[in-house]
Order: C-alpha cells, then sequence, then structure tokens
C-alpha cells in the first residue's frame, strides 16, 4: 500500500471514542511488509488535543492529496481506495514509458468491433451459427 504514497499523515485526539480507524491505519502503515513496499514514505502522526474529528490524509507519488474523515471511513476502505489509485498510476506510468499518450483514448467505434484471437464461447457460437 505504501508504495503508490510519498506521505501519510494521521490526525487524532487518543481520548476521541471515534479513532479506531485511524489506529487501524496507523497499524497497517507500521507494517513491515508495508515499510519494506517504500522505506521512503513518510509517515507523520499528529496527535490532537482538540475535538478536531480523526482525519487520514495521504499524499500519492505523483503528488496528489486526499484527505479522510476517519470517523466514517474504514480503514480498509481508505486502504482500498489507495491500491486501485495506485495500481491506475503503474498503468499510467506503463503507458508513458512506452510511448504512449494517457489517458488512453478508444473510439466508439472499436469498442464494438470483433476482437480476432479471442476465444468464443462454445455455447455462444452454437446460438451463433443456430439463429
Amino acid at each position: 500500500m505504501l508504495k503508490f504514497l510519498s506521505k501519510v499523515k494521521i490526525e487524532f485526539n487518543a481520548l476521541d471514542p471515534r479513532v479506531a480507524s485511524c489506529m487501524e491505519f496507523l497499524a497497517q502503515c507500521n507494517a513491515r511488509k508495508a515499510k519494506e513496499s517504500n522505506p521512503a514514505c513518510q509517515v507523520l502522526v499528529k496527535r490532537r488535543t482538540d475535538d478536531f474529528p480523526p482525519q487520514i490524509t495521504v499524499t500519492f507519488v505523483n503528488g496528489v492529496e486526499e484527505a479522510f474523515d476517519a470517523t466514517s471511513t474504514p480503514a480498509q476502505a481508505i486502504r482500498t481506495m489507495i491500491l486501485e489509485k495506485g495500481q491506475l498510476l503503474e498503468t499510467e506510468q506503463m503507458f508513458r514509458e512506452a510511448g504512449e499518450k494517457w489517458p488512453v483514448i478508444i473510439p466508439e467505434e472499436e469498442l464494438h468491433q470483433f476482437a480476432p484471437g479471442t476465444k468464443v464461447s462454445a455455447c455462444l457460437l452454437y446460438l451463433f451459427l443456430v439463429f
């Protein structure tokens, strides 16, 4: 998860009963496997003394920052979102390294074309031949 991030900032008041998501996310960030995936990722913890709601802010390696209200967003949902966006970043990088433009725009008419070399189910082929 951390391999897609350059910085994680977790803010919470330790006495706030809504800190569960922050604590779980912090534990995920401190896991050995996560740290090994990106040792350069900064994990900052800000312990607050006011009524500010628990918040998790992540900065992706491309500089995009996203903040989450940790009172209403489970740690697993934040992790899943990071992994999904990370896969998109990897795909974008792969296309750029290959000299392709990003985003890839596929013309509407090409979306409906038959793709030679793809497998056609025997059932679908039968239906096609019968009708």
